[in-house]
């Protein structure tokens, strides 16, 4: 029971964290921009059309942190937290070098590896899946798919990426 607890506390932490990263991307929460300046950043960082991929980041965060937060659908919450914070990681913060103090990945490569921890450790007694009976996301199998998954689909959006739009410049 107290490893129990303790992935608890990991899931409960990580996913409200996230979850209020999400939040303030989709709806203004906590001071955040809402779902049109989110649209507007990510369309000035290549992401068009800026509300698809701002929702798909907003959805990756808030869902992924909530699933994560109830113990609900074994690894498929930590996939879309892998995915974001990939995109995240590559596009804002590599490039700042690690610490948070910076803008680096610091953050960002919390909440992955928090993410992990939840994909493989989602079978806790103390889950939504375990109280429903949800077992069938519940192998390690499944645990490596979805990171995979995750993963991918970070480094598809990325791909999907366009030259940044250059405001103000000449026609």
């Amino acid at each position: 029971m107290t490893q129990d607890l303790g992935i608890l506390l990991i899931r409960v932490v990580i996913g409200l964290g996230i979850a209020v990263h999400g939040s303030q991307k989709l709806f203004g929460w906590f001071g955040g921009p809402g779902l049109k300046g989110t649209a507007g950043w990510m369309e000035s960082m290549g992401f068009r059309p800026g509300p698809l991929f701002a929702t798909m980041a907003g959805c990756g965060e808030f869902v992924g942190g909530l699933l994560i937060v109830l113990g609900l659908l074994g690894p498929i919450g930590p996939a879309l937290v892998i995915a974001t914070m990939t995109v995240a990681i590559l596009t804002v913060h590599i490039r700042n070098g690690f610490l948070a103090a910076n803008n680096g990945f610091e953050m960002p490569l919390l909440y992955i590896v928090g993410a992990l921890t939840a994909a493989f450790t989602s079978a806790s007694a103390l889950t939504l899946d375990a109280l429903l009976g949800f077992t069938f996301l519940h192998s390690a199998a499944a645990a490596w798919l979805f990171v995979a998954i995750g993963l991918v689909a970070g480094l598809a959006n990325m791909l999907a990426r366009r030259a940044p739009v250059q405001r103000g410049a000449p026609a």
